[in-house]
């Protein structure tokens, strides 16, 4: 009797300290097609291999092959509001994008509502910002959602776009040195990290230390980028976002940095309403591949 409860004991003990046992984890798409705009929910690779990202999935009518557009939402370190983050979906966005013949992917990184997991974007205390670090963070999972669309039959392999806004247009720009066969260009919306701080308009956490890490992410940049901000824009200002994109330069990227109307009550949020997208039109219509629809991909002929 002592031997067995001995056994039950060890096995208890194994169950006990066993690392924890994961429904294997499925990418694609998890829901039907609906509107607008093909509107379909996907799930997506994450840096971490346990966790989805979710994703919801715009494109124009057919069956492709599209240029893809991957669009980056903002963050905020606030665990909270991270928690109750709705799926982002930019939709004035997305139609503007489709209608030019894209499919268009607004995935949800780690850290934020419906995909959970850890933050892994923490560009920590306000005076020790590590700006570089949370940016290439976000890059990461960019480029995770995008390789993962370029395997779709429906998606071309090639020029793609990446359109972030916020910290998303923060981790674009650490992106910027990808390969440009698969990156064509990117556009960001005020990027940046560390506004607002202490939910202040006009004040940053440690602006010298975004300035260098612009810099860095400058050097070895090869995707050209449209750098976008509007006149009310109380998070990174046009005087600071313009050092910025100077900062960028500085290292040896290529940023065409342009001044935006204001619209709304806070030019931060342009990017998410349709007049924002309508006074961003003509700068995104500049875009490299942006200037109209897709022409069609010629069947091959393997006669």
């Amino acid at each position: 009797m002592r031997f067995l409860n001995t056994i039950a004991l060890l096995s208890l003990l194994a169950l006990l300290t066993a690392p924890p046992l994961y429904a294997q984890v499925r990418f694609g798409p998890s829901g039907e097609e609906g509107e607008p705009l093909r509107r379909q929910e996907w799930l997506v690779p994450s840096p971490d291999t346990d966790v989805a990202s979710h994703a919801v999935l715009f494109r124009p009518a057919g069956a492709g092959p599209f240029r893809l557009a991957i669009v980056a939402h903002a963050s905020t370190q606030n665990v909270l509001r991270r928690a109750q983050m709705p799926q982002p979906e930019y939709r004035p966005l997305a139609a503007f994008l489709v209608s030019r013949g894209y499919a268009v992917l607004v995935p949800e990184r780690l850290g934020h509502g419906a995909t959970g997991g850890r933050y892994v974007e923490d560009q920590g205390g306000c005076d020790e910002a590590d700006y570089a670090r949370s940016g290439r963070a976000t890059a990461e999972q960019i480029q995770l959602a995008l390789d993962h669309l370029r395997k779709q039959d429906f998606i071309r392999k090639e020029a793609a776009i990446v359109i972030g806004h916020s910290a998303g247009g923060w981790g674009a720009l650490a992106l910027a040195n990808a390969d440009p066969k698969t990156i064509s260009a990117i556009t960001v919306f005020a990027p940046g990290r560390g506004g607002h701080a202490n939910d202040e308009p006009n004040r940053i956490c440690a602006p010298h230390a975004l300035l260098a890490a612009a810099a860095e992410f400058g050097r070895g940049a090869r995707i050209p980028v449209t750098w976008l901000v509007a006149a009310n824009e109380s998070y990174f200002s046009p005087a600071f976002s313009k050092r910025l994109a100077a900062a960028f330069r500085g290292g040896g990227g290529k940023a065409d940095f342009h001044a935006l109307p204001a619209v709304g009550s806070e030019g931060h949020w342009l990017i998410e309403s349709e007049a924002g997208v309508k006074a961003a039109s003509s700068e995104l219509a500049r875009v490299p591949n942006l200037s109209g629809p897709a022409p069609a991909k010629k069947p091959r002929d393997d006669r």
